[in-house]
């Protein structure tokens, strides 16, 4: 036990706390916009901040864990982690659906979200994945995109396309740091985009249609699909530059936002906390992928490099689609604003994968000091 406590405080004194402040401070950032938004839609502002506290303390707790077994250990067991995210994405399907998907399964009275660590297995699958075998010519190409495809193909089947656009979004990162050619991946952004009109037609669910329309034109449904997106522009725009303060929006106080600590927790934060707080929010958020891009570049091995690029475009661009989608310029998918949005499942993933960046620096700080 002295031992593992002395590794723990090693590890500690050689990781990027720049990273771990940022993460932080948004995530208890977060408990506060929850507590302000639950408050007023729900009436249960206490009890969602408290279980957001409970899961942050958790999600440090595995973070700390996995800096203490380091990455290497997990990239060895990268393939049956991987399977058993696929074998928990396909009792999903099994799962009663909650608000239309089947996204959610519960053991001992505590419910999870498997498509959110799948994010954080498709991450060691693919880093070790690449680094044995580089996508160089087109056959190892396709091979990386048929390991990406099954996981995209069973949350798609839920239906959570936000998900599914997550895990291709990562892929993207990690298969360009690879070093995969420019030519597999312009092909593939233009079969993505051809591909488009089919899955409109034949593979999106009518709401979800709905959701791109809407996009497109709010007002084309003010009182319906639109709803959301109005009332989360007024929202945004309402809090000004400096904010109406804390516990003081009206749009999620009076029940006008819906989802207010989930979906659209950037909503609130920007309606209480203005221009302003939402400058110092991105420049947090710009600090913490920063300090992560940093780790991957200062990294001598090749599946490190792939493993930090995954955990950055994760990142980035769910903060980039939830924000968004907030203020109109991205349509509604659902996902949740990383560290903010109300859910342990999604908090929780978060901080294993800055857990494998953290060892990841740390190995690097080591073997720069020569420990």
């Amino acid at each position: 036990m002295s031992s593992l406590w002395a590794s723990l405080r090693e590890d500690i004194s050689l990781t990027d706390r720049l990273m771990i402040f940022c993460a932080l401070v948004l995530s208890m950032w977060g408990v506060f916009c929850i507590y302000s938004a639950a408050a007023g839609s729900a009436g249960r502002g206490f009890d969602y901040a408290f279980r957001q506290s409970a899961w942050l303390i958790v999600s440090v707790i595995f973070m700390l864990i996995i800096m203490v077994v380091g990455h290497h250990k997990l990239l060895e067991g990268a393939y049956p982690l991987y399977g058993l995210m696929l074998l928990l994405l396909l009792l999903t399907l099994l799962a009663p659906k909650v608000n239309g998907a089947q996204s959610w399964l519960g053991f001992g009275g505590v419910r999870f979200q498997p498509s959110e660590f799948a994010k954080v297995a498709i991450i060691l699958m693919m880093s070790k994945f690449l680094s044995r075998y580089p996508p160089l010519d087109f056959k190892t190409f396709l091979m990386c995109l048929g390991v990406i495809m099954v996981p995209v193909f069973l949350v798609l089947v839920q239906p959570d396309a936000g998900s599914a656009l997550v895990y291709l979004v990562i892929s993207f990162g990690m298969l360009l740091a690879a070093g995969t050619p420019l030519k597999y991946l312009g092909g593939l952004m233009c079969i993505g985009l051809s591909a488009i009109p089919i899955m409109f037609m034949f593979v999106l669910k009518d709401y979800q249609k709905n959701r791109i329309l809407v996009f497109i034109d709010p007002m084309r449904d003010p009182l319906g699909a639109g709803y959301n997106v109005i009332q989360s522009r007024i929202a945004v725009g309402s809090g000004g530059i400096s904010g109406k303060g804390f516990m003081l929006g009206t749009q999620s106080k009076l029940k006008f936002l819906p989802e207010p600590h989930t979906d659209f927790i950037f909503s609130v934060f920007s309606e209480e906390f203005g221009f302003i707080g939402d400058m110092i929010l991105i420049a947090l958020f710009a600090v913490l992928l920063v300090r992560i891009i940093l780790t991957g570049i200062r990294s001598r091995e090749r599946r490190c490099k792939i493993l930090v690029a995954g955990v950055a475009s994760w990142l980035w661009f769910q903060m980039f689609e939830s924000m968004g989608m907030s203020i109109g310029l991205m349509p509604v998918t659902g996902l949740p604003l990383p560290f903010l949005s109300y859910g342990g499942s999604s908090l929780l993933a978060i901080f294993m994968a800055l857990g494998l960046v953290a060892s990841i620096y740390i190995e690097g700080e080591t073997s720069r000091h020569g420990f």
